[in-house]
Formats: C-alpha cells, structure tokens, sequence
C-alpha cells in the first residue's frame, strides 16, 4: 500500500482539523472533562494537546526535548499544561487559531495524520461521536504505525505475526494469521487505544486481541 503523498498530507490534516473544531464547539462542560481514550487525559487535555503539536517546530521540539532531559513523556505533558487555557472555550479559541498550520516537530509528515485521527477518535469515542475519515488519510497513518516501533508511537511489534486485511481497502501487512477489520480499527488497535472484539474478524483475531491486551 502506497503511502498517501506528502502534498496532500497538510490539506487532509487541515480538513480534520476544521471539522473537530465545529464538533467541539457544541460540547458542554461536563463533555470538555470527560476522560478519554488517553490514560490520564481528559478531552481537554488532548484538545490541549493537539494545540501544542499543531504549534510546534523541529527546532521548538528539540529545545523542548533538551529541557525535558530528553523525556518525551514529560516534554509532551509539559505541552499540555503550557497550552491547556483556563476555560475549554480558550483551548478551543487556540485550535481554531492555528487549524491551518504547517508547523510540525522532526518526524515523517505522515505522524500529522497519525495525530489528528488517532487523538481526535480519543475524543470522539468516549463521547459517542461517530466520525467518517478519508480511507486514504487512514491507510497513510496506519501504513506509518505498521513501519514505527511502540517505542517511537508506532505499532509495530503489536502486528507482528500477524496478515492483517482492511475490510474497506486494499489494504494488506504482514504475515501470519489472518485479522481483518476496518482500517481505523486496525489504526486504534496497533495504536495501543482498546480494542473491540466485535470489530475484527479471521483467524488470528483472537489471538490478536489477546496480544493487545496483554500488552496494555
């Protein structure tokens, strides 16, 4: 499965972007402090979260990281708490703001789609909000967490020994057992968020499952 090219990532992040500002704009207070799919992070926090990787350079990650002591768990709570505003309305306010960014820290453009879709089914699916993203935008972000360790983001050790299918593209890896399911399942799935039985299917999904479990 061929990447989606790098020309057409920033248009696909910004489109993600404008319409999870139009869905926050309606949540309430007690939806805003709702936890998420992130251990540790209510929405919003991630919201905060999205603010600071959508304002972040390659030279602000790095200064970032030295001061963390190059922890990026600490240099990325760090972030929340500096872009977390006092009100959610502020947050939101600032997302709004910088929506249309380029900016990006030192990683492959693909980790922008990896970023808006994952974190934004953080939001969405603790809140029963139901979102239709492009299979391409997809398949690039899960084609990059198949190619990333665990230790960097990724997934790939989660999908290791196993074939997996995208039952809504063209879409293979790997080799082993049979698991199929939905491109943003298989994407949720190897990126460590909970996984549902119901959403995969061949022989190997089980055993897949378990994995993940085990692993969380």
């Amino acid at each position: 499965m061929r990447s989606q090219p790098s020309a057409a990532v920033w248009p696909a992040v910004h489109h993600e972007r404008h319409i999870l500002v139009g869905e926050l704009e309606s949540l309430t207070s007690e939806q805003w402090a709702q936890p998420s799919l992130c251990p540790g992070w209510d929405v919003h926090d991630v919201v905060a979260h999205l603010v600071d990787s959508a304002k972040t350079t390659r030279l602000g990650f790095l200064r970032r990281m030295v001061t963390a002591r190059l922890d990026f768990d600490k240099a990325t709570a760090h972030g929340v708490v500096r872009e977390r505003g006092a009100t959610p309305g502020a947050t939101l306010a600032e997302l709004r703001r910088v929506r249309e960014a380029t900016t990006t820290p030192p990683a492959a453009l693909a980790t922008r789609l990896v970023e808006i879709i994952v974190h934004g089914e953080d939001i969405r699916r603790p809140l029963g909000l139901v979102h239709s993203y492009p299979v391409e935008s997809v398949n690039a972000a899960l084609s990059y967490q198949l190619r990333t360790s665990v230790s960097m983001g990724g997934g790939k050790e989660r999908a290791a020994g196993f074939r997996l299918h995208a039952s809504d593209a063209r879409f293979e890896h790997g080799s082993g057992s049979d698991v199929t399911g939905t491109s943003l399942a298989l994407l949720m799935a190897i990126s460590g968020r909970p996984a549902d039985k119901e959403d995969f299917s061949g022989d190997g999904a089980a055993t897949f499952l378990h994995k993940l479990e085990q692993a969380s």
